[in-house]
């Protein structure tokens, strides 16, 4: 794979995996209700999910690419759009990054079924599925075979989304904290969302 593209590409999605949301919150709460070890039985169902999410984002995008480039252009347009709408959406704090004070109880039963609450969320996301594709596809050299990177790709998600999930685990008490001032929530949500931007505007003239 490109170098230029994966000194692009790590950052990129270090700062999509570690950005609030469905999966990263999920983690936060049954770190803090069940411990970091149970919790990773949910991570293993959120790293398949989002590996799954991942290659089937890409495939189908690829195919696209190769019959009908105009409508991947549209298609990577749209996905730019809706970062740029996401950031200024967070940039006025409508982002959903303010935790509830209820979520400190969350009900989990057996290992397998956390491993199913995992996998549901991540495949579920519709911001996740949106992210795979706008962003995935960029990020594709197509003078290079695309079983090897793919492979690499989906591993360094896939890493980044254990890391990112790990921090929120066994860092809630202390986020939860954080995030609880009205005067952090709106700094987070303006880096954030300036970074989110930053994205949609390079996936414009890329």
């Amino acid at each position: 794979m490109n170098l230029a593209l994966l000194s692009l590409f790590i950052p990129t999605f270090f700062f999509v995996s570690i950005t609030p949301g469905m999966c990263m919150t999920l983690a936060l709460t049954l770190g803090m209700s069940i411990g970091y070890r149970r919790t990773l039985w949910m991570m293993l169902g959120e790293v398949i999910g989002v590996g799954l999410v991942a290659v089937a984002a890409v495939l189908g995008i690829a195919s696209v690419m190769l019959n009908h480039p105009w409508l991947f252009t549209l298609l990577k347009s749209f996905g730019a759009a809706y970062l740029c709408y996401l950031g200024i959406s967070m940039w006025q704090s409508k982002g959903k990054l303010a935790l509830s004070e209820d979520n400190t109880e969350v009900k989990a039963g057996r290992n397998w079924d956390l491993v199913m609450q995992g996998f549901v969320t991540a495949v579920a996301n519709p911001k996740g599925w949106a992210f795979m594709i706008s962003l995935l596809p960029p990020f594709i050299d197509s003078s290079q075979p695309l079983a090897s990177q793919l492979a690499l790709l989906v591993a360094i998600i896939l890493l980044f989304e254990f890391i990112c999930m790990t921090i929120y685990a066994t860092g809630g008490k202390g986020l939860k904290r954080v995030l609880g001032h009205a005067k952090n929530i709106r700094l987070i949500n303006r880096i954030s969302g300036s970074l989110m931007i930053g994205v949609g505007v390079w996936l414009f003239v890329s």
